[in-house]
C-alpha cells in the first residue's frame, strides 16, 4: 500500500469513528482518494462503464440506489473487476463500512415506518392451501383466481402482489364454492362399492385391435402402451374423495417392473384426464396398489402402461402368442364417497354439533339446514371461532362486530340462519385480515411468527400448535423455533415448500414452456419428464431432511433415479418407477443440479441448446448475479438445426458486438461448459441434425436425425480461467461455493419473509452464511439460523 493510501484510509477510519453519517454528508477528501484509486478511471460521468457514474457519489448526492448497488459490487468482491488489482481486505472494509452507514442511515428512517417487507397479500397457492386446512376439504379454487405476479423470481413477495376490485369479486366466489364444499345440505352419501375385472373397461370389451389377452380367474394382460389401448371404467355420481384398488403383476417381463400409470378425469364432458401417478408391478407375485383421489361427478379412472409394444405389432403376432412384457390386472376396487362421519369434518369444524331439519326448495325437492334455538349466541360462537382461526390470531370485539352485524342483517331481512351465517364466513374469508399476512414494523410479534413459519414451510395457515406457543408468548424462544423447524419440515405439508420453492428459484414450472422436437429427440416422453421434476425434489428432501452440504447442489456424487432416468443418464442397475438413491459413477459427469435433466431442459427450447440461456442462468440462479438484459440493437442467434452452422460460430460473431461482448465474456464459458448436454439432459458427443450429417441407427432402427458437428464444450472465463466441460465447471462453483451459500440465503429469505433482500442487509445474510458453516454447511441448518435471524423475526 502506498503511503498517500495508507494516511486516507487512517482518516477514513478516523472521521467514521463512532459518527452517524447522514444522507446529506459529502464523503471525506480520504474516502474520494480510494474511489479515485480505484473506482474513477472507468466511472466518471463521460461514458461510465455499465452506465454506472460515480461521480454523484463523490459529490454528496442523494442516491439510495446507486450507494446499495456500489455497496453490493464491493461487498461481494464484483468490483473492481479482474484483472484490474482488487481491493486489500483493509480498503474493502473501509468503503463498505461508509456505503454501509450511508445505506442503514436511509434504510432504517424507512424500516421504522414501514418495516422491510411490504404489506403481503396471500398469493393464489396459499389462498388454497389455507382454505383446505381452514376448512377441512380438498378445494380447487386457484384457477378462480388471477395469475400471481413474481418480484425477485418469487410470487409470494409483497411488492409484486397487489389487489382490485376484480380480485376482490374472484375472492368472493371462491370462498362461496369452498363454503359449499364444506358445509353438508344432503343426507350422507351413499357409498358405492365395485369389484370388478379389466373387463369391465370399455376398451377392453371392444378389443378391437386384439392387444388383451385374456386368462384364468379373470386375469387380463396389457400388452400396449397406446392410449387407445388404456383401460378406462367407472363413472363417479357424486363428489368426494374415492379409494382404489388395483391388483397388479408384471407378465414375460424376465423378472423386470413394469411401469404403469393411473389418470382420472375425462368422460362425458367432464374434466381432462389428469396423472393420479406412476406405479411399479412387481415380476415375482401380484401387488395390491391403493390410493385415493377427489373425484367429480362424470370422472373416471383410467389404466395406461408404459413402455410397452406398439397394438399393431401384438395383432399381428396374436396377444395369445405374444412374448413380449405386459401388464396383467386381475381385479380392480372403487369405494367412495368416503365420509367417516356425517355431516363431515368439515361441516362439524363450523356449526359444532347444531342441529339439521329439512327444508322445503321452491322447486319442491328438499335440502338440509343448520338451524339454531339461540341464534345470536351461537352467531357469535361460530364467527368468532372462524375469525380466531382464518386470521391467525385472536380477534377483539371490535373486529368482530361488522361481521356479526352482517349476519344479523341477513337475518331481519329474510335469510334462514345457516344463510346468515355463509353471508358472514365469506366476509371473514374476504376481508383484508385474512387475505394480508398482519405484520407491524420492528420486532414481529409471535402470531406474526407462526405465520411466517407456516407460510414457509408449508404455504398455508399456522396449525394449532403453532396457534397455541404464539398464545403463550414462546415464539421468540430460539429453541422452540428450532423445534418448530423441524415439526414442520416433516409434516407431508411441507411438501409445498420443496415444489414452489425449487418451482421458482430453479425454474421449474417452465418445464411445459418448451416441447422438444420429436423429429430430433423422439426418446421424450411423459415419464421421463415427470421423472425429471421428481429427480429435483427428491435431491432438495434428500438434502435438507438429512442436513447434507449446500454444496451438494454444486456437485455430488449421488443422486435420486428411477429406472427411466437411469436409462436416460445411461447407469445400469436401476428398473421400474421406484426412485432411489443411486451412487454416480465417476464417468457419469453427473451430480449436482445443472446436471440434471430437468434444469437441462428449462434452460433448452425444444430443438437446441444455447449457451447464452444456460450460462445466464448459472449466473443468476446458481451465483446470485443475473447478467443485465441485453441491448436493443443485440439482435438474436437462433439454433441452425441443419447443421450447417455451430452456436459457437454465431456467437463468436455476435461477441464482436461491442455492445454484446462485455456480458457475453461471463456468460458464455459457463454455459459452453454444459454443451455436451442436449435438448432434454442426455449426455452427446455431437450435435443433431436435420439436415448435414451422418445417419445414426440405435438398437438396429434407422433414426430420424442426423449427426452433426462435434461438441466443443471449451472456453475461457472473464478472470482468465479456461474451463474444458461441465466437470471443471463444478469445481470452479465449488471453489466459490461461498457465492452459491450467499445466493441460496438470499433466495430463502425472500422466499420465507415475502420482501426482497437488500445490500443494507448483506450483514445479516454474512452472519447466516458464518453460522451455517459453522455447522458444516448443512441446508437444514441453514434454514435454522435463517428462521432465528433478525430478518426473519422482524418487518
Amino acid at each position: 500500500m502506498n503511503p498517500p493510501l495508507i494516511t486516507a484510509l487512517v482518516l477514513i477510519s478516523f472521521v467514521l469513528g463512532d459518527s452517524v453519517l447522514t444522507a446529506a454528508d459529502p464523503p471525506s477528501s480520504a474516502v474520494t482518494i480510494l474511489f479515485e484509486l480505484h473506482c474513477m478511471e472507468c466511472h466518471r460521468d463521460e461514458s461510465p462503464k455499465g452506465n454506472v457514474s460515480l461521480e454523484p457519489l463523490l459529490h454528496g448526492q442523494r442516491d439510495v440506489a446507486l450507494w446499495q448497488n456500489v455497496l453490493a459490487k464491493i461487498e461481494t468482491g464484483e468490483m473492481p473487476p479482474k484483472p484490474k488489482p482488487g481491493l486489500t481486505v483493509e480498503e474493502r472494509q473501509i468503503a463498505s463500512d461508509w456505503l454501509f452507514t450511508l445505506v442503514s442511515a436511509e434504510k432504517q428512517m424507512q424500516r421504522n415506518i414501514e418495516g422491510r417487507v411490504v404489506l403481503r397479500r396471500l398469493n393464489r397457492v396459499e389462498y388454497e392451501n389455507t382454505l383446505r386446512d381452514l376448512l377441512g376439504v380438498s378445494v380447487r379454487v386457484r384457477e378462480l383466481l388471477p395469475q400471481d405476479a413474481s418480484s425477485a423470481g418469487f410470487d409470494n413477495v409483497g411488492e409484486a402482489l397487489h389487489s382490485s376490485s376484480f380480485l376482490l369479486a374472484r375472492y368472493l366466489e371462491a370462498g362461496e364454492a369452498a363454503l359449499e364444499q364444506a358445509i353438508a345440505n344432503g343426507t350422507q352419501p351413499r357409498v358405492k362399492r365395485e369389484h370388478v375385472t379389466l373387463e369391465a373397461a370399455y376398451q377392453v370389451k371392444q378389443n378391437s385391435e386384439n392387444v388383451f389377452r385374456k386368462g384364468d380367474g379373470g386375469r387380463i394382460t396389457m400388452f400396449s402402451s397406446s392410449p387407445w389401448q388404456a383401460a378406462t371404467m367407472f363413472w363417479i355420481e357424486q363428489r368426494g374423495r374415492y379409494r382404489f384398488r388395483l391388483s397388479v403383476q408384471a407378465d414375460q417381463s424376465n423378472g423386470r417392473p413394469v411401469v404403469f400409470s393411473t389418470h382420472i378425469g375425462g368422460g362425458g364432458g367432464g374434466p381432462q384426464p389428469e396423472l393420479v401417478g406412476y406405479f411399479d408391478a412387481p415380476a415375482d407375485a401380484p401387488k395390491v396398489i391403493e390410493f385415493e383421489s377427489f373425484m367429480e361427478p362424470r370422472m373416471s379412472m383410467t389404466i395406461r402402461p408404459y413402455g410397452l409394444a406398439p397394438s399393431s405389432e401384438i395383432a399381428k403376432a396374436g396377444p395369445q402368442a405374444w412374448a413380449g412384457p405386459g401388464l396383467a390386472v386381475d381385479w380392480i376396487e372403487m369405494e367412495g364417497p368416503l365420509n367417516d362421519v356425517w355431516p363431515p369434518e368439515s361441516h362439524h369444524r363450523i356449526f359444532g354439533g347444531l342441529k339439521q331439519i329439512a327444508v322445503k326448495l321452491p322447486s319442491g325437492n328438499e335440502m338440509l339446514e343448520v338451524q339454531s334455538n339461540d341464534a345470536v349466541t351461537d352467531t357469535k360462537r361460530i364467527i368468532e371461532g372462524f375469525a380466531r382461526n382464518a386470521f391467525r390470531r385472536p380477534i377483539s370485539e371490535d373486529e368482530l362486530a361488522p361481521f356479526i352485524a352482517m349476519v344479523e342483517k341477513r337475518r331481519a331481512a329474510g335469510s334462514s340462519f345457516e344463510q346468515a351465517v355463509r353471508a358472514g364466513l365469506v366476509a371473514v374469508m374476504t376481508s383484508p385480515q385474512f387475505l394480508f399476512l398482519r405484520e407491524t414494523p420492528g420486532r414481529l410479534d409471535d402470531f406474526a411468527i407462526a405465520s411466517r413459519l407456516s407460510y414457509f414451510f408449508w404455504s398455508s395457515t399456522p396449525d394449532e400448535d403453532l396457534l397455541t406457543l404464539a398464545e403463550k408468548g414462546q415464539l421468540h424462544d430460539q429453541a422452540t423455533l428450532h423445534a418448530q423447524v423441524d415439526r414442520l419440515l416433516q409434516s407431508p405439508k411441507s411438501a409445498a415448500f420443496t415444489e414452489h420453492f425449487t418451482g421458482q428459484w430453479l425454474r421449474l414450472r417452465e418445464i411445459d414452456f418448451t416441447e422438444p422436437s420429436m423429429q430430433l429427440y423422439p426418446e421424450f416422453d411423459d415419464m421421463l419428464k415427470v421423472s425429471m421434476l421428481r429427480e429435483v425434489r427428491l435431491f432438495f428432501d434428500e438434502l435438507l431432511l438429512k442436513d447434507l452440504p449446500l454444496t451438494n447442489f454444486l456437485a455430488s456424487d449421488f443422486s435420486m433415479l428411477n429406472g427411466r432416468l437411469a436409462k436416460h443418464y445411461g447407469i445400469a442397475g436401476v428398473d421400474g418407477w421406484t426412485f432411489q438413491r443411486v451412487k454416480l459413477p465417476p464417468d457419469s459427469h453427473r451430480g449436482g443440479v445443472l446436471t440434471m435433466a430437468a434444469i437441462l431442459k428449462i434452460t433448452a427450447n425444444g430443438t437446441n441448446t444455447s449457451p447464452v440461456i444456460r450460462g445466464a442462468y448459472v449466473l443468476d440462479r446458481i451465483m446470485g448475479m443475473p447478467p443485465k438484459p441485453p441491448p436493443p440493437d443485440a439482435g438474436s442467434i437462433e439454433p441452425d438445426t441443419r447443421g450447417s452452422t455451430t452456436i459457437r460460430q454465431q456467437l463468436a460473431r455476435h461477441r464482436q458486438i461491442e455492445s454484446c461482448g462485455s456480458c457475453h465474456i461471463k456468460i458464455d464459458p459457463l454455459g459452453f461448459s454444459l454443451e455436451n448436454f442436449d435438448v432434454i439432459g442426455g449426455w452427446r458427443e455431437y450435435y443433431r441434425s436435420t439436415g448435414n450429417g451422418k445417419p445414426v441407427e440405435i438398437d438396429g432402427k434407422k433414426m430420424r436425425w442426423l449427426q452433426g458437428p462435434a461438441i466443443d464444450a471449451g472456453d475461457v472465463m472473464a478472470d482468465g480461467r479456461k474451463i474444458g466441460n461441465v466437470d471443471e465447471l463444478k469445481q470452479i462453483l465449488l471453489d466459490d461455493s461461498d457465492v452459491f451459500g450467499r445466493a441460496l440465503t438470499i433466495r430463502l429469505l425472500t422466499y420465507g419473509t415475502g420482501g426482497q433482500v437488500e445490500a443494507v442487509d448483506q450483514r445479516e445474510v454474512t452472519a447466516i452464511l458464518n453460522q451455517a458453516k459453522a455447522r458444516k454447511w448443512g441446508f437444514r441448518s441453514l434454514l435454522h439460523e435463517i428462521v432465528t435471524s433478525p430478518l426473519f423475526l422482524e418487518k
